[in-house]
């Protein structure tokens, strides 16, 4: 499937984690052997001892791989080309348990773009999981802030986790659906 893979890995450094689907915090130590199980949207799922663990791809190089550069704009961009490029880059996070970004998973949704007047923006955005319970949910709002707040000219970035209306299969796309075999 798209973006897993069985790749084996010894950190090169200690590193934090996260334990799916717990969403504690740890750190894993330099010289660790596990696999890389997926790597989606620059960031990565280890397998070590028995249990999955989601590292961000501002540590790639804890795994001896390239961070992903932040996204480029137009020049002079608008706002509506920048709530582009948020779409694009929200394209580029992934439940660490389900190969599919929270786009297509149809869990953002609202995404407002706001000028500050002097060449900034504000960028305001509402999301949800697949369930209020999910121990990744903090984990899943940190990424989307991280890579919208990677976006030149964006300065404040409000990632806020709802659940009016509660999610369900039908707020993700046929392809999605597709791929999870939810059709």
């Amino acid at each position: 499937m798209f973006g897993h893979t069985n790749e084996p890995v010894n950190l090169m450094r200690d590193v934090s984690a996260v334990i799916i689907p717990a969403g504690e915090v740890v750190t894993l130590r330099e010289g660790t052997e596990g696999f890389i199980t997926q790597a989606l949207g620059g960031s990565f799922t280890v397998y070590v001892e028995g249990n999955l663990f989601r590292i961000s791809g501002a540590d790639a190089d804890a795994l001896g791989k390239e961070p992903v550069p932040p996204p480029a704009i137009p020049e002079n961009a608008t706002d509506e080309d920048i709530e582009s490029v948020i779409w694009e880059q929200l394209k580029t996070c992934y439940d660490p348990e389900i190969p599919v970004d929270i786009v297509n998973l149809g869990l953002i949704y609202r995404c407002d773009v706001r000028s500050l007047g002097n060449g900034e923006r504000s960028v305001s955005v509402d999301m949800t999981l697949t369930a209020p319970g999910c121990g990744m949910g903090d984990v899943l709002v940190q990424d989307a802030r991280e890579k919208i707040a990677v976006i030149p000219t964006v300065s404040d970035v409000h990632v806020e986790l709802v659940f009016d209306p509660p999610w369900n299969v039908g707020m993700m796309t046929d392809e999605a659906r597709l791929q999870t075999g939810l059709m």
